[in-house]
């Protein structure tokens, strides 16, 4: 039993390393044909993506943003007494520095990786990328390029939009219990906001979206012929996902929070 359990163990190993390998193959086509995006069609199909992935769940990111910031302030509230910096640092450290771009990319490999893998696997079932080539046309700038880009700009954006609605939320609510002003609190908080912090922000929501995307995109091209793959490939590129946004997220507090 301890054999089969080690051979299991190192086969699960190899298998992540083929994995990571080959999206950092993808990803290097990518850069390759990123040009590709100068075409009109390319550029429309970009901004499908980016509607698909950025505009459509814009009501739902900014309603939870805003939950997440009144829960924050809710739950610390009723543990210590709080002044305005200490709540204005508090949600720099939490919405701007971590749960920001961490919860936005959770939501975003809920919705838009598994979308993007089970399409593409659906693609290569259906034998539409062979067709794509009959046609002349690249099946990689054609699908991949306008996906990886679309996705990176939706967390980018989306990210951008959870911050600002979350702070809001926070701000009010701490307003009203310690009978502050929202323009008094909003200025501790310009305060308390470094161009580190917002710098670190950025670098996390375009890293997390750029692996999603790259990730999801491995996988749904990895499936053949057996429509059985789909449900298979989605859920390794879902748990990948999350692995490596993670791993990231624990990279960079390391590194510059420790």
């Amino acid at each position: 039993m301890q054999i089969i359990n080690t051979q299991k163990i190192g086969s699960e190993i190899i298998s992540g390393i083929n994995h990571a390998m080959g999206a950092f193959d993808l990803f290097c086509d990518f850069w390759r044909n990123l040009s590709s995006l100068k075409s009109p069609t390319m550029r429309a199909i970009l901004y499908k993506q980016i509607y698909f992935t950025g505009i459509t769940p814009l009501f739902r990111v900014i309603m939870m943003g805003v939950l997440i910031g009144i829960v924050i302030i809710t739950q610390v509230n009723n543990v210590v007494a709080l002044d305005a910096s200490l709540i204005s640092k508090l949600l720099v450290w939490t919405i701007v520095r971590e749960l920001g771009p961490l919860l936005v990319a959770i939501l975003v490999i809920a919705r838009s990786c598994t979308a993007m893998t089970s399409e593409l696997g659906s693609m290569k079932v259906k034998r539409e990328v062979d067709s794509l080539k009959i046609m002349g046309i690249n099946p990689f700038s054609y699908l991949i390029v306008p996906r990886i880009v679309g996705t990176s700009v939706s967390m980018f954006m989306l990210t951008f939009y959870f911050q600002i609605s979350a702070i809001a939320g926070g701000l009010v609510l701490s307003s009203i219990f310690m009978d502050s002003s929202f323009i008094g609190q909003l200025k501790n908080m310009f305060i308390s906001l470094t161009f580190f912090d917002i710098g670190i922000s950025l670098v996390k929501s375009a890293v997390f979206g750029l692996l999603i995307s790259t990730i999801s995109c491995y996988h749904g091209f990895r499936v053949e012929s057996s429509i059985t793959e789909i449900p298979q490939a989605t859920i390794i590129a879902v748990m990948q996902s999350l692995f490596y946004i993670f791993v990231f997220d624990g990279i960079v507090a390391v590194i510059f929070f420790i």
